[in-house]
């Protein structure tokens, strides 16, 4: 059974992670994200699912704005075969959340090895990154060396990765 944002947020406390929490109006887009929450100080993220033709699958955390070409991404990942936006039942599935919901810690409902876990590279020289809980009423902005201690203690090893460079230029 996938952990429930109080849950996640209770295993947070237990880990001696501080963070702070927004609550909001749903927010299912980057823009309806930027609407409501810009204001919060710190990056602000949008995350993608992935997976490959292999059935791997690949959830990586983006600065909000990061432009994206799946094929670009292949090789940056690893990833065998065609990169496609994983299905809405396999986010259920493996991840625990629905759409718009998506981020990093959604790993903390996958078994270790089952999703790999990539974080561009700028987002660790933040102050302080912003992340959805489990759910997109709410935000937790975190300090980014706390969200991969979190990850970490749950076996999940996330991978900084830069941009393609198709995608920066």
């Amino acid at each position: 059974m996938p952990l429930s944002p109080d849950d996640l947020l209770t295993r947070l406390r237990e880990r001696g992670i501080a963070y702070k929490l927004y609550e909001h109006e749903a927010v299912l887009t980057v823009e309806a994200m930027m609407a409501v929450c810009g204001d919060i100080a710190g990056a602000h993220t949008k995350n993608l699912f992935l997976r490959d033709g292999k059935k791997t699958y690949f959830l990586v955390t983006l600065q909000h704005d990061a432009q994206v070409d799946l094929k670009a991404f292949r090789s940056v990942l690893g990833a065998r075969g065609g990169l496609s936006f994983a299905s809405p039942e396999a986010l259920r599935e493996r991840l625990g959340v629905e759409s718009g919901a998506v981020s990093p810690l959604a790993a903390l409902n996958a078994e270790p090895d089952s999703v790999r876990v990539f974080i561009q590279d700028s987002l660790l020289d933040e102050t302080r990154v912003n992340i959805h809980p489990l759910v997109s009423t709410r935000t937790l902005s975190l300090i980014p060396a706390d969200l991969m201690q979190a990850l970490r203690a749950e076996g999940h090893e996330p991978t900084p990765i830069a941009l393609p460079e198709s995608v920066a230029a």
